[in-house]
């Protein structure tokens, strides 16, 4: 990269400070509980854990909200949160966070979405998801569309986190698109691949390989190398940008890298660049943060995809549900051969 990209890329992060986001979807917490391993169970073939600690993040579309939080201070999130136990805990961090809930509704009846993480020697041992997705119902609908009314025309840009938990329905995706398009503001979509919605008019949308199969609704395939050589997945991006009308589309692909495709012009591969892979937590809310971001503070998107694909890179090197810096963004450009 030639030093004047490097300020210029420096430059398109300064911007990010100030920007204001909003960002709708399925809220959730994440636990971690981390120990040692010494033994084998007696009942079961299964090791038994000593827990030492015990970590809380936001999870879902929170967490988008926070790796937001981490270049600029105007974001709000909208969605559902039980009044339970977790949803108390996790409006509490978001609000230690200063993120604003105040687009947040508090449902009795639902139960907030809980994946707990079990940890030993940087290992996860297994996963447990405590989770009972619940529609949208009218009366929230209207509730959220209210608030939207009075939230887009404030904001810079607005993300939609679909977890397929229920919040995400099609008329709250009407809604957001109508919004969105009568304000001219910037807004992405990152879909669930069993909720099958549609989201005509967005301005980009970032699927991994799975949701962007779900989406256009055709069969996926197994990858192929190259990136440039996987017909299926060129036809299925091709498929659902018409479909959806979105102007640009990025396709997050593991250690594949990322795949950006953007008006006419031929699609454009970068290559993964994590060095090493602790915990891929999160990486997709990384990505579509900081893509997001990118868009709008003036990048195009091209270089918008360069700087998620550089956050996701340093995300994927973290553990648990991570964040990237500003310091860790800037560095990853400042870096010889960058």
């Amino acid at each position: 990269m030639r030093p004047q990209s490097t300020d210029h890329f420096l430059e398109l992060i300064d911007r990010f400070s100030g920007k204001r986001m909003l960002v709708m979807g399925d809220l959730m917490l994440d636990e971690f509980i981390s120990g040692r391993v010494s033994r084998i169970s007696p009942e079961a073939p299964v090791p038994v854990v000593n827990v030492t600690r015990e970590t809380y993040y936001p999870g879902g579309a929170a967490n988008v909200a926070r790796n937001l939080r981490e270049f600029t201070q105007e974001i709000s999130v909208a969605g559902v949160a039980g009044t339970d136990a977790a949803g108390e805990r996790l409006l509490q961090l978001l609000g230690a966070a200063k993120i604003r809930t105040t687009g947040t509704l508090r449902d009795p009846d639902a139960v907030t979405t809980v994946k707990t993480r079990v940890i030993a020697r940087n290992q996860q041992v297994v996963r447990v998801d405590r989770e009972r997705p619940k529609a949208l119902a009218q009366e929230q609908l209207a509730e959220i569309t209210h608030y939207l009314e009075r939230a887009v025309p404030e904001v810079d840009g607005i993300i939609v986190a679909d977890y397929g938990k229920g919040f995400v329905t099609q008329p709250l995706a009407d809604e957001v698109c109508r919004l969105a398009r009568a304000h001219r503001k910037i807004l992405t979509v990152d879909p669930h691949p069993h909720t099958c919605l549609t989201w005509r008019g967005v301005t980009a949308i970032k699927p991994n390989r799975l949701e962007l199969f779900s989406a256009a609704r055709l069969p996926a395939t197994e990858p192929v190398e190259p990136v440039s050589n996987d017909q299926a997945l060129l036809d299925a991006a091709r498929c659902l940008r018409s479909v959806w009308q979105s102007e640009s589309l990025l396709v997050t692909l593991g250690d594949q890298g990322m795949l950006l495709f953007e008006g006419e012009q031929a699609p454009l591969h970068l290559a993964a660049r994590a060095r090493e892979v602790f915990d891929v937590s999160g990486a997709g809310d990384t990505a579509v943060a900081v893509f997001t971001l990118g868009l709008v503070s003036g990048a195009t998107p091209s270089e918008a995809a360069e700087l998620a694909n550089r956050a996701s890179g340093i995300v994927v090197g973290k553990f648990g549900t991570a964040t990237v810096t500003y310091e860790d963004l800037a560095a990853a450009f400042r870096a010889p051969n960058s």
